[in-house]
């Protein structure tokens, strides 16, 4: 295969890798703004209120003090489905340092240690193939754990000694996954790649809350959903024109979900998860609407096309193929029978992920962010309220509702200047108004009906006047105040020449390194449509950035912090973060972050881990009462190949050393941290019970059949603490390999 120029080369601020750009979103930020509309910004709607006020004689003063109002005590949110460990722990912690983002280690606090739960390629059924990276097929790959782990979350049953992990497949990497001479087989790749996409559901076990867990090959409730698992359309959309294709003719059934990336639990045990750049795997006709979003028209390099014609827009009968993707998609992970959901009553763009509210009143709320450049933030308001313990009517919430568009206004914009100098009022902050896109059933959007709102909800929300936002990705209310808090990871094209440029709620041009928005709804239930909102962080490096803002706290004594990714929180009310694009930002690997968000502390930022040597960090879950939190890391290794790779994540062992499960690569996985405050943790025996072989098996408690040596086959990773387990040599081998490219060019598969 030609090799294709990395658009990105020397162009990824707010990005770890050109590589990463052209894998995960398809160097979307070389490419035309996809939002193109002349709505109005911050800067605009406030400078206009400002003319006005004057007119009438009443100054800016009153502009601000409206601005600042109080808007009177909220009612506590019900945190039924927050879940925070069962000890009485508070996950206390002395902060690492920052790690050069040339270092291939995963590094902890002092007194916690980690270890894989699970990883790429392990085997989920008692009839998965052990994990084979040579001879790949997308058969084996529909059974084993997929590719590229990033929405997460572990969900304990009662007792607390077994639950379910799940987690988003959000994309792949042809290069470090294939060995070189597999890169001409398109459909192989192609096929596998498929498979590796999607969502995963596994069961754990461990000896007792606040221990380790293990996964259990065979579990009852195990399951991969694959591009090609058939999802149930409802909602106002389902069964639209807009959404029929030769093989659905009555838009109803789409197979498959992809590229996904973070998502949510609700209150009533399901998993939501947000179909973000669909653009990568899809092709279709040159119209407005495609161009929206993104999606080309010749097929993209993965060519998925050749394994299914449904995926070029182009062919005959799959033109609406694109616009059966983009999607929160909702499953139930205690049912590894039932038929998942793609919600078109929450609107289609590129979902980061969705997470729900739900008010004392039992009013549902769910937000959601468009991960791109200059795109929105919405609001989803069910029609029906939420009812305690009736699961079945609960699991209908989303499917029909109202949906909203936020447009924000500042408070000092005649201040800001790209800079982000705070202004003098000490603060970034302003008000709000939810503009209505779908209400009571009905458009709200002259000239588009409900299914084109749904459908084209890009569109629709550019005619609303929505604002403009710096790729506003995870945004999640916390459970405990109701509060939201959204995720702008970057965007380094802000205040370029012909589009937008610095507002307040945007403050900074060439914003590489990010910020966190808190929003404070004024309705007590959160189903209004007016909201307050203040920055909460403006990231950076302090020592070299000095806009770099966290809400007053002193700059000195913070952790280093750039581009926020996903976001969560514990049972004590702080709010964790995950980052995605520190290395090039500000030098180092990504991380997890704590902060501190009220009283005199607030905005202190301390560093928990960092990730290895071309990572992200994904999917936070943080248990505090069992000294315990989950990440799942993403990528390690981008830059390399299958044959010289820059991370031995997480096995860490060299090539010599291969064996029992274990291989001399980068392989995506699902980690855990915890205390070692009284010693290395229990895992669960590895004895179990009696193999069908001849000896002992020693798979995750015997659930696979063992064999001739007396170890179960499909054995994971080894049940102990994998702290120290990157030595200097493997270290030296990650920092010393090549790139797979060079002079924006990728040595194979098309990247």
């Amino acid at each position: 295969m030609a090799r294709i120029l990395l658009p990105m080369l020397g162009h990824t601020n707010g990005k770890r890798s050109p590589l990463t750009c052209e894998l995960k979103c398809g160097s979307q930020c070389t490419k035309p703004v996809c939002n193109t509309s002349h709505n109005a910004t911050f800067h605009d709607v406030a400078s206009t209120a400002l003319s006005r006020r004057s007119a009438l004689g009443l100054g800016t003063a009153a502009a601000v003090t409206v601005g600042v109002a109080v808007t009177g005590t909220r009612t506590e949110a019900q945190a039924t489905f927050a879940h925070w460990g069962a000890n009485n722990g508070t996950l206390e912690f002395e902060p690492i340092a920052p790690v050069a983002a040339t270092v291939d280690d995963l590094n902890v606090p002092k007194n916690y240690d980690w270890s894989p739960i699970i990883r790429w390629g392990d085997p989920l059924f008692h009839d998965s193939p052990e994990f084979d990276p040579r001879n790949q097929t997308a058969e084996a790959q529909a059974k084993q754990f997929g590719f590229n782990n990033d929405y997460l979350d572990i969900m304990p049953d009662a007792g607390g000694t077994a639950g379910v992990l799940v987690c988003n497949h959000e994309y792949t990497n042809e290069n470090t996954m294939f060995p070189a001479d597999q890169s001409e087989d398109l459909q192989r790749t192609a096929s596998v790649g498929i498979a590796a996409h999607g969502m995963a559901v596994v069961e754990i076990v461990r000896e007792a809350p606040g221990k380790p867990w293990t996964y259990v090959r065979g579990g009852a409730r195990n399951r991969r959903i694959t591009a090609d698992t058939p999802f149930r359309v409802d909602g106002p959309a389902a069964g639209s024109d807009l959404l029929k294709t030769v093989a659905d003719p009555e838009g109803k059934t789409v197979l498959g979900t992809q590229n996904n990336c973070s998502g949510g639990v609700t209150p009533w045990g399901t998993i939501l998860s947000g179909e973000e750049n669909i653009q990568n795997v899809l092709s279709g006709p040159d119209t407005p609407e495609n161009k929206r979003y993104g999606i080309p028209v010749e097929p993209p390099k993965r060519r998925w096309d050749l394994v299914d014609p449904r995926w070029n827009g182009n062919n005959a009968g799959y033109e609406n193929e694109v616009n059966r993707f983009g999607y929160i998609v909702e499953i139930d992970p205690s049912d590894p029978n039932s038929t998942p959901v793609k919600h078109t009553s929450m609107g289609r763009f590129k979902h980061e992920g969705a997470n729900v509210y739900v008010a004392s009143d039992g009013t549902v709320v769910a937000y959601s962010g468009d991960d791109e450049r200059f795109d929105y933030l919405y609001k989803f308001v069910s029609e029906k309220k939420y009812v305690a313990g009736d699961r079945a009517h609960n699991m209908t919430l989303l499917s029909f509702g109202d949906l909203y568009v936020a447009k924000f206004t500042g408070n000092s914009e005649g201040e800001i200047d790209g800079s982000s100098r705070l202004p003098s009022d000490g603060a970034f902050d302003g008000a709000g108004e939810w503009l209505p896109l779908v209400v009571d059933g009905e458009s709200k959007v002259e000239g588009m009906d409900v299914d084109e709102v749904l459908v084209f909800t890009r569109l629709a929300a550019d005619k609303a006047g929505a604002t403009k936002m710096d790729r506003p990705e995870d945004v999640e209310p916390n459970p405990h105040t109701g509060k939201i808090y959204v995720a702008c990871t970057n965007n380094t094209l802000r205040g370029e020449p012909g589009l937008a440029g610095a507002d307040e709620a945007n403050p900074r041009n060439n914003n590489r390194d990010g910020h966190v928005i808190e929003i404070t709804e004024d309705a007590a239930n959160s189903a209004g449509t007016t909201f307050h909102w203040d920055i909460l962080l403006v990231c950076g490096d302090p020592a070299k950035n000095g806009s770099a803002y966290f809400s007053g706290f002193p700059t000195d004594k913070v952790s280093p912090i750039s581009c926020p990714d996903n976001v969560a929180f514990d049972s004590q009310g702080y709010l964790w973060i995950a980052t995605d694009g520190a290395p090039t930002a500000i030098g180092y690997n990504d991380g997890l972050f704590r902060v501190d968000l009220t009283g005199p502390k607030r905005g202190r930022t301390q560093q928990f881990l960092s990730v290895p040597q071309d990572a992200e960090t994904c999917g936070p879950v943080i248990h505090d009462r069992e000294n315990m939190a989950y990440v799942a890391v993403q990528h390690p290794g981008e830059d390399g190949t299958f044959e010289t790779p820059r991370s031995y994540f997480p096995d860490y062992v060299l090539p010599t050393r291969e064996g029992e499960g274990q291989f001399a690569m980068p392989r995506p996985s699902v980690i855990q941290i915890f205390s070692t405050t009284e010693g290395e943790p229990p895992f669960v025996d590895e004895d179990g019970r009696p193999g069908k072989g001849e000896g002992k098996g020693r798979g995750h408690k015997n659930r696979g059949p063992g064999n001739n040596n007396g170890r179960g086959k499909g054995r994971g990773p080894k049940r102990e603490g994998y702290r120290g387990r990157s030595t200097e040599e493997l270290r030296n081998k990650a920092r010393n390999a090549p790139r797979s490219y060079d002079d924006g060019r990728s040595h194979r598969f098309g990247w």
